[in-house]
């Protein structure tokens, strides 16, 4: 049930009504949200219903058992039972068949004199070779979501920063909440809980809010990212041979802009939709290509995953207190999770050490500049910007890698753009402006877009229903035929 359809609107209004009218009976009104958010899952596949009821099970028991734990050797049993159970899944579920492929290169590498007698043989299952071996089954949708978010609640539990919840079903809406199960945001425990366990007063602002971020969600992944994606990014990544160098160029501009409206536009409807139904949901995201290094990107792009692996990862491997070569190497391995986060591939894993290598390259500079007592290299506004250029295309070169299904089509599209030609048969007025209109976002100070949103919602719950229609139906004019899925569900 995808955010940008016609099913799920109506689920949405549906929801809404059924929940706002049995409000004032706590139980019956998040029952509904229970219900519902079950449902919305199980459009996708019913089955996979068990591992989010099975991973909220282990999650609430080994908490209750945590907290009541007098030893400190039991709190680390119980807390090592959930963090090996919900890595076990996911790792079960998105890495055994990169595992698998990994073994068959490895061999491939050895010498063939080597290879055939010693290591294929032990390698051989059932007259089998276990490199060419395939599990076959669907991924499940969000599974890295809703399982990094389950996770955290044992681990804050263990951290003492958070109190046990009694109540199963609660925790279990918690966990399949429908408007971030799929892609997130991911979202604390001690953020949603305390909300599902005493709402929060609801003012109309609110609901003008959600409105006018689902309508500005929609417009993102509908105008720009999937107009992108189909006229440029798609073609270019596909068969990099067939372009130009500066259309190879503009097509990683294109995915960049189109990762990012289709990213934030489905964290905006997810926003929205929580928040006609009472609930809140943190930022994730804050213009990240006006970032003036990586840090401050990370600071700002897919914020509740970045400070996931910040406080559950990066601290727990020591962060950067214990010296300055743990310190980078700590930097590396969470980035390089981070990026096998995103998915099993090899592409995946460049990509996070291109960002954990950087990284660690950054904090090596500041920490020496910082010694010697020297200011920052690039200082007034024509230094931040050349800084936020710099940037800006060190994200867009990581980004090949991370678009381009097999390294070899990353390093195509790096030789089409070593060529240097300049043909732009591929490149239309309506491309151009679209891309320059999804960048141009990020020029728009956040204190105008805070007025924007202000103003939107204080009108009149009427004029709020004729925006929303029309932006709808303008939109229906302007999507492609087919319903093109948000890239973060294959995640």
């Amino acid at each position: 049930m995808l955010f940008n359809s016609l099913e799920y609107i109506a689920f949405l209004l549906v929801v809404f009504a059924l929940y706002w009218g049995a409000v004032r009976y706590a139980r019956l009104a998040l029952g509904v949200l229970l219900a519902a958010s079950l449902i919305f899952y199980a459009s996708w596949s019913p089955y996979y219903l068990l591992l989010i009821i099975a991973s909220s099970l282990v999650d609430f028991s080994m908490g209750a058992g945590i907290a009541r734990a007098k030893s400190a050797g039991r709190r680390k049993a119980l807390l090592l039972t959930s963090v090996v159970y919900n890595l076990g899944v996911l790792a079960a579920f998105k890495y055994a068949n990169f595992v698998l492929e990994a073994v068959g290169d490895m061999v491939a590498l050895v010498d063939a004199r080597l290879a055939e007698p010693v290591l294929r043989a032990a390698l051989t299952v059932d007259g089998g070779f276990l490199g060419d071996a395939r599990l076959d089954f669907l991924l499940p949708v969000g599974i890295s979501f809703f399982t990094f978010q389950s996770m955290s609640y044992t681990i804050d539990i263990y951290r003492r920063q958070l109190e046990p919840i009694r109540d199963y079903p609660r925790y279990l809406l918690y966990v399949s909440f429908f408007p971030q199960l799929v892609a997130g945001p991911i979202v604390r425990a001690r953020d949603l809980l305390p909300q599902l366990k005493s709402r929060p007063p609801v003012t109309e602002a609110m609901g003008g809010r959600g409105l006018f971020l689902i309508g500005l969600g929609l417009a993102k992944k509908v105008i720009v990212a999937d107009y992108l994606a189909l006229n440029i990014v798609d073609r270019v990544f596909a068969q990099p041979e067939l372009y130009s160098a500066l259309e190879i160029l503009v097509g990683v501009y294109g995915y960049a802009v189109q990762i990012y409206c289709d990213f934030s536009g489905y964290s905006d409807i997810a926003i929205g939709s929580a928040l006609l139904l009472g609930f809140t949901f943190p930022d994730n995201f804050d213009a990240p290509y006006r970032a003036e290094n990586l840090q401050a990107f990370w600071r700002r792009w897919h914020i509740s995953l970045s400070t996931w692996l910040r406080d559950y990862l990066y601290i727990s491997l020591g962060g950067s207190r214990s010296g300055a070569w743990k310190t980078y190497r700590n930097l590396m391995l969470t980035m390089v999770l981070g990026g096998l986060w995103h998915g099993a591939g090899w592409n995946f894993l460049i990509w996070g050490l291109l960002h954990g290598g950087a990284l660690a390259v950054q904090r090596a500079w500041q920490r020496r500049r910082e010694a010697a007592g020297r200011r920052p290299l690039l200082r007034g506004p024509a230094g931040r910007a050349v800084a936020v250029v710099l940037t800006f295309h060190y994200v867009c070169f990581a980004w090949i890698f991370f678009r381009a299904t097999t390294f070899d089509g990353a390093l195509a599209m790096l030789e089409g753009l070593a060529v240097g030609s300049t043909g732009a048969a591929n490149l239309s007025g309506p491309l151009l402006l679209t891309l320059l209109a999804g960048l141009g976002t990020h020029a728009v100070p956040r204190r105008v877009y805070d007025r924007v949103v202000q103003s939107f919602a204080t009108l009149p719950s009427l004029a709020q229903a004729l925006a929303v229609v029309a932006v709808g139906l303008a939109l229906r004019e302007m999507a492609s035929v087919d319903v093109v899925p948000f890239i973060y569900f294959q995640f």
